[in-house]
């Protein structure tokens, strides 16, 4: 573990003085910014129609987590889907144009303790993204009365997607040197996973469940709407689980060659 952590100390060390890091950082705020205050615009004129129609039955039915929130995170899943290729392309690609790979993959460190190291670091960066994020829910809570519970399920589901994305990003990443062919892979895998349960609307039977199940939308979606579902979590963490064994047993064979 130590050799773990003396690699995610270095290379989280490296996000703050590389620029792409602050880029991404910056584009995902300032996009979640402009969706938050577009959506709270059209909520507060939506209430205010309502009110002088008089329809006082309808206005009780107009809800902050389902207007403003539920789409914003939905919005901010998207963002991440173009932003965390750029955050992760580097990894390991990097490593092997500048030539460190070789030496990284000859000391005395295992495998598993550099896929591991470089996933914390990285995740570590993409959840103070994620948390900086809350600025927009606290501004609700503030000045209206949405229900919190509901918005720390969506952000929690915000952040286990996130950290899919960053397993992804570091498995095309250790399978090449050039880090425009790493976000490319990476960005591909994500639309992939994102889109996989479309083909299963137009139809019913095994295929269609399979593919829905398989869907990362899908499972995001129920937390968003505040229900935690500890299948919804296993699928996540077995997302994430799975990539980093690929990226493992990635820069496992080019030790061995």
């Amino acid at each position: 573990m130590r050799n773990t952590f003396t690699i995610a100390g270095k290379e989280l060390q490296g996000y703050f003085v590389q620029p792409v890091a602050y880029v991404v950082l910056t584009v995902f705020l300032l996009l979640g910014g402009w969706f938050f205050f577009a959506m709270l615009r059209q909520f507060d004129e939506m209430v205010q129609l309502i009110q002088m129609m008089g329809q006082s039955d309808q206005l009780k039915q107009m809800n902050l987590n389902s207007r403003v929130i539920d789409p914003l995170l939905h919005d901010l899943s998207i963002v991440l889907v173009i932003v965390m290729p750029a955050l992760t392309m580097r990894v390991f690609a990097e490593e092997k144009r500048t030539g460190t790979y070789e030496l990284l993959l000859t000391a005395p460190i295992r495998t598993g303790e550099i896929v591991a190291g470089k996933f914390i670091a990285a995740a570590t960066f993409t959840l103070i993204m994620v948390a900086l994020a809350w600025i927009f829910p606290l501004i609700l809570i503030i000045f209206g009365d949405p229900e919190v519970g509901v918005m720390a399920a969506g952000y929690l589901g915000l952040a286990l997607l996130a950290l899919s994305f960053v397993a992804v990003g570091l498995f095309t990443s250790s399978l090449t040197q050039n880090q425009i062919v790493a976000a490319i892979s990476s960005f591909g895998m994500l639309i992939l996973l994102y889109v996989i349960s479309w083909p299963a609307e137009a139809g019913g039977g095994i295929l269609s469940s399979v593919l829905t199940y398989l869907s990362l939308p899908a499972h995001f979606s129920t937390m968003t709407r505040g229900v935690v579902d500890t299948s919804d979590i296993v699928f996540f963490l077995s997302v994430i689980v799975l990539a980093l064994f690929l990226t493992q047993r990635s820069v496992e064979s080019a030790r061995w060659r």
